[in-house]
């Protein structure tokens, strides 16, 4: 059977990009189980309210839930158990040194498949107050009007 080409995304968080400023991205593969593979195949993966954490010089995700397997036995997952994140050496060492700053944190913003291999996305973030989240929804709200006329002035519309 041919392995799956390209990125195919399970979840994704778009909660987290209105809650943070996300400063930097990594992806990082995911230490799971059978079961966990297989229920997120099945497309179901929730990232809210999940994050990620150093412990004993590795990265752990927390809070992420992947529903039991519906064809699973006595063998099943736990849907929000801690998962390992796979990164290079140097990665985790860069990581780990920018969390050390005040106020920053890691945020996962998606899963998905990469070439047939687990994957997660994760967010080296800022949190942002509610006058940053306010600015951003203007700025959105006043780019779309600005696309509105754009649009039409090449209909020929005033």
């Amino acid at each position: 059977m041919p392995r799956e080409k390209g990125r195919k995304v399970v979840a994704s968080n778009k909660k987290a990009r209105h809650d943070y400023a996300i400063l930097d991205t990594y992806e990082a593969g995911m230490a799971l189980t059978g079961t966990e593979v297989k229920s997120l195949r099945a497309g179901r993966a929730s990232l809210v309210d999940a994050f990620a954490q150093e412990r004993n010089g590795e990265l752990y995700l927390h809070s992420m839930h992947i529903p039991e397997y519906t064809q699973g036995t006595w063998t099943n997952h736990e849907p929000r158990r801690t998962r390992k994140l796979l990164l290079n050496r140097i990665e985790i060492d860069r990581l780990l040194g920018k969390l050390r700053e005040s106020g920053l944190t890691l945020v996962p913003l998606q899963v998905y498949f990469s070439d047939g291999w687990a994957k997660v996305e994760i967010g080296l973030a800022r949190g942002k107050k509610s006058y940053d989240k306010r600015q951003d929804l203007a700025k959105r709200d006043a780019d779309r009007e600005i696309a509105r006329v754009v649009g039409r002035r090449g209909k020929g519309m005033r």
